[in-house]
């Protein structure tokens, strides 16, 4: 019986090592925030010669705000407002919304982006570039 007690009782190194993993796993270490959220409504089908309403909306949960320039992607040329770009300041508390009213004259996929770049002058304060990916389709 004493040698199963012996077996069964924890060392200092297990003791250790459970420490250490329960310390790894702590959630206040973790930092999830989201560099960009995305969502884009736009009509699945449209009639040729037909205008379609792109509405894009962008936010971020960084603290801190970024410049950012957002335009579409085609995989057909376009004319027009299709080609507009947008560059504007985006901020954890204000979320920024885009709109793009084009003709549809033919089928295409279409693409999203948003390229976080440097810029000064469009963000009030200091604004940040992360360092991981600074595009977003």
């Amino acid at each position: 019986m004493h040698l199963l007690q012996l077996l069964l009782r924890p060392g200092p190194g297990i003791l250790v090592l459970v420490l250490c993993l329960h310390l790894g796993t702590n959630k206040a270490q973790e930092d999830t925030r989201e560099v960009i959220k995305m969502q884009l409504d736009m009509p699945s089908n449209a009639k040729e010669n037909e205008e379609v309403t792109m509405k894009f909306k962008v936010a971020t949960e960084l603290r801190e705000c970024m410049v950012i320039k957002t335009y579409l992607q085609g995989s057909r040329p376009m004319d027009g407002p299709f080609n507009y770009i947008y560059t504007a300041c985006l901020c954890e508390d204000y979320p920024r919304t885009f709109y793009w009213d084009f003709t549809v004259n033919r089928t295409m996929a279409i693409a999203t982006v948003v390229h976080i770049i440097e810029q000064e002058g469009i963000c009030p304060n200091i604004s940040v570039v992360p360092n991981e990916n600074k595009y977003y389709y």
